[in-house]
């Protein structure tokens, strides 16, 4: 079974009585662990019950292929029913996988967390196609699930936030949920539980210095041609969860909205003004390094980086080399390249 994304959220609370294994994958690996958390808290109180709780490895299961089922069926020392949770799966344990979900051992749910599984994935096939298995993604927050998130999470504190204060939030969190709720949860500590709506300055107090290595810094360190800047934020992108093409894909819409302005500033237009004519608008904070960037490049080397970016993205998806290593040639050959670097433009 597939579950949708507009189900997601309840069947990870209360999934169906009948399914006996549920495989939760996706890039966003926090909101991926907030929900096998979830779904193993509807069998088990405590999900770190060594009595009802098992955890085990792909890799476990592919040295020891009868470990699934032993430990589906064994029964708790204190009672009731127990969860198997297996970490690091991939399409090497499908064929394990399949014949458990077509007769199942004991009792037990079985719950298996994965990363982001491609369509044509086996894995992903053996549960979605199973009747006794079901498939749940983990897709990164987009502006509308990430609103919700911040607003319900302040709200239990009897908080709210100012339009302003909720752009800058939903500009700087949405890569990992567990990261999102972590730094919500300090703004949360810095509001002293004294309620009331926090502004601007308080989430950039609070959220600034983490969040402060975002995608979008990520993109303003490519095009500024900051070598050691494009490091630092290209490896706490990695780490908080992003994907190579997610990364690519973030950087290509600051190289065209670059592109946009840029060929507005060739037309005659001040580049104030070209910048202030972009929608969505450029966030404040980013306004005067955006300004310089548009000026220092012109529209034909803009093309070429795009180019660079759509190429690094094909060849992420096509060539079966480690797209973590394309990304990070291809970024640091635009930045290398770029014109506040040197002296002229062409």
């Amino acid at each position: 079974m597939k579950v949708s994304a507009g189900q997601a959220e309840r069947f990870a609370r209360s999934p169906d009585p009948k399914i006996r294994g549920i495989l939760v994958y996706g890039p966003d690996a926090g909101l991926a662990r907030e929900r096998v958390e979830a779904l193993a808290r509807s069998v088990v109180e405590d999900p770190m019950d060594p009595f009802r709780v098992a955890d085990l490895t792909a890799r476990q299961l592919e040295a020891d292929p009868a470990r699934l089922a032993d430990e589906a069926a064994a029964l708790a020392l204190t009672g009731g029913r127990r969860v198997v949770r297996v970490g690091e799966a991939g399409d090497a344990i499908s064929g394990l996988l399949k014949s458990f979900l077509a007769d199942p051992a004991g009792d037990a749910l079985v719950l298996l967390q994965a990363g982001d599984l491609p369509t044509r994935s086996s894995l992903r096939k053996v549960f979605e196609s199973a009747e006794l298995g079901a498939a749940l993604a983990c897709y990164r927050d987009d502006q509308r699930s990430l609103s919700a998130v911040v607003t319900e999470m302040l709200a239990d504190h009897g908080l709210t936030t100012t339009p302003e204060a909720m752009a800058y939030l939903s500009a700087n969190l949405g890569g990992d949920r567990q990261l999102t709720r972590r730094e919500l949860e300090k703004l949360i500590l810095y509001k002293g539980g004294s309620g009331g709506a926090i502004d601007l300055e308080e989430a950039v107090a609070c959220v600034g210095d983490s969040a402060a290595l975002t995608l979008d810094d990520l993109a303003l360190a490519v095009a500024g041609g900051d070598l050691t800047g494009l490091e630092r934020t290209l490896l706490r992108s990695l780490e908080a969860g992003s994907s190579p093409v997610a990364i690519l894909r973030s950087v290509a819409r600051h190289f065209q909205r670059l592109h946009i302005a840029a060929g507005s500033i060739a037309t005659g237009v001040s580049p104030g003004d070209a910048v202030r004519r972009l929608r969505p608008p450029v966030f404040w904070k980013m306004v005067d390094r955006f300004t310089a960037q548009c000026t220092a490049w012109s529209p034909r080397p803009l093309a070429r980086a795009l180019d660079r970016l759509l190429q690094a993205e094909a060849a992420c998806k096509e060539t079966g080399a480690p797209a973590e290593v394309i990304t990070a040639r291809a970024l640091l050959e635009i930045a290398a390249n770029a014109p506040v670097r040197g002296t002229r433009r062409t």
